[in-house]
């Protein structure tokens, strides 16, 4: 078995943890957005990256 290269795994770990505390600080502030925030809460924890990203891109309403 090969050991793990954390030179290109951690920055990864570092980015996804970043964007999901990021995205759930965002939608703790959020008046509005698209869908129940408990909704957005999964996708964003389960969704790895991509929730996140889905979160800004999708999920904010503009005011």
């Amino acid at each position: 078995m090969e050991e793990v290269k954390w030179g290109l795994i951690m920055p990864l770990i570092i980015l996804q943890a970043l964007l999901a505390i990021i995205g759930l600080i965002s939608l703790a502030k959020a008046d509005n957005v698209r869908g129940p925030k408990w909704m957005w809460i999964i996708i964003i924890i389960c969704g790895n990256i991509l929730g996140s990203v889905a979160y800004f891109t999708i999920g904010r309403k503009d005011v």
